[in-house]
């Protein structure tokens, strides 16, 4: 009787399941938009237009009316996923809700912005989303080639950070742009380089190893932006940038086209990648080879594939992916600055998580954080009542509460971090 109580406990998880606390989540979120967001919203218009400013076609709702029907909408589906809602449709009833509740919220928001500013234009803020998540999607992907392997990649930081420094330095100094993109990916594969030989070769701890290689691309970029790129902005600092190539016809979709084909080669390469990754993963025998040495690298040796050369080549194609990412700052929009990623690897590895271990699932992720970084850029320009502190902490408050609270019950593969050693 004993070991039957033992076997069933882990399984029987009682009414309040991770999904049903989601439904009080999104419950409690709901009736916070109809009651909260609702009395502060004003009666005036709040104005989403479909450019790049105030002018043209838009989407325009009473800010009271608007506040209300959203946190409806919120609170309906968080009622509906409490109520016991088939697994099927957890998901699409969870995103509903959780845009139901941003609706309401920027309904709120845009009424009470000031005169001449109550309007949100959705051109920049989708544009503004997919560059702020680029490095984003380039880190969490680089995370899925490592741990899809079976190593661990906490050194997205360092790579993403060797890559945007390596890009602005060779690229100032050969003036071109294509060789400050091959040195950023080569010098992200020297990061990743470090952690395969250690991780793999001598076993050291990899999160540890991870942790380390961040701090060792944080030192040597920052000594060496004071020695050469400081005092020498013009020669060392200057990289030429890469210009937005617009795509006939597809970037006169309102919206979506001057945000997606009217962009620089880094948006088009991230979307491409991730794209052949996720062939590659599931379609193509190197992603079999891939799946089953992150699963089973016993049973994968057996049949003859080869663990530690599978692993070495991915977290090496991995650290490539990451300097490109890297690059996507200092060939594209800033020159180089100390330490300028600023914990987006850490986010990447996130996202990494958020979106399963699945390169789609990565994108999609790596979008919702691009859009919480970009939310707080746009509630600044407003004029936002909300504290400009709170706004700053809104990309990083919002990777916690996915990771924690809306991801529900995910399973790494199932050799992520564990060494292999061979019999």
């Amino acid at each position: 009787m004993a070991v039957d109580d033992v076997a069933v406990a882990p399984v029987n998880e009682g009414y309040w399941t991770r999904t049903r606390k989601a439904g009080l989540v999104l419950t409690a979120l709901g009736l916070l938009a109809v009651l909260l967001f609702t009395a502060l919203a004003t009666g005036e218009p709040a104005r989403f237009t479909l450019s790049e400013d105030a002018t043209g076609a838009a989407l325009k709702i009473n800010g009271t009316v608007g506040a209300a029907l959203f946190g409806a909408v919120a609170l309906a589906a968080g009622v509906a996923i409490l109520a016991g809602l088939p697994t099927r449709w957890f998901t699409l009833v969870l995103g509903i809700g959780l845009v139901g509740f941003v609706a309401s919220f920027l309904c709120w928001q845009v009424s009470t912005a000031p005169a001449g500013q109550n309007f949100m234009p959705l051109v920049n803020i989708v544009r503004g989303t997919f560059i702020l998540a680029l490095p984003l999607i380039f880190g969490s992907l680089a995370g899925v080639l490592c741990e899809r392997s079976g190593v661990v990649n906490v050194a997205i930081e360092g790579q993403l950070l060797m890559g945007a420094f390596s890009g602005a330095l060779f690229g100032s100094i050969s003036g071109s742009l294509w060789v400050g993109l091959v040195a950023a990916a080569i010098g992200g594969t020297l990061i990743s380089l470090l952690l395969a030989v250690f991780a793999i070769r001598y076993l050291v701890d990899q999160v540890v190893m991870g942790i380390v290689l961040n701090l060792l691309a944080v030192g040597i970029t920052g000594f060496l932006y004071e020695r050469l790129m400081q005092p020498e902005p013009a020669k060392y600092n200057s990289a030429p940038r890469f210009s937005n190539w617009e795509i006939p016809l597809l970037s006169e979709i309102p919206v979506l086209g001057p945000a997606l084909f009217a962009g620089n080669i880094f948006l088009y390469l991230g979307l491409l990648l991730v794209l052949v990754i996720h062939i590659g993963l599931f379609r193509t025998r190197w992603g079999l080879r891939t799946r089953s040495v992150g699963e089973h690298p016993t049973a994968a040796d057996t049949l003859g594939v080869r663990v530690l050369r599978v692993r070495y080549r991915n977290v090496l194609l991995a650290g490539a992916v990451a300097g490109i990412g890297g690059a996507s700052y200092t060939l594209a929009l800033f020159s180089f600055t100390k330490n300028m990623i600023g914990g987006k690897g850490f986010i990447a590895l996130a996202a990494l998580i958020f979106g399963r271990w699945s390169p789609t699932g990565a994108l999609l992720a790596a979008l919702f954080f691009g859009f919480a970084d970009q939310l707080a850029t746009y509630l600044s320009a407003i004029n936002s009542a909300i504290p400009s502190q709170f706004l700053a902490m809104l990309p990083y408050l919002a990777t916690i509460l996915a990771v924690a609270g809306l991801v529900g019950r995910v399973r790494a593969p199932a050799a992520d971090g564990k060494p292999y050693i061979k019999g």
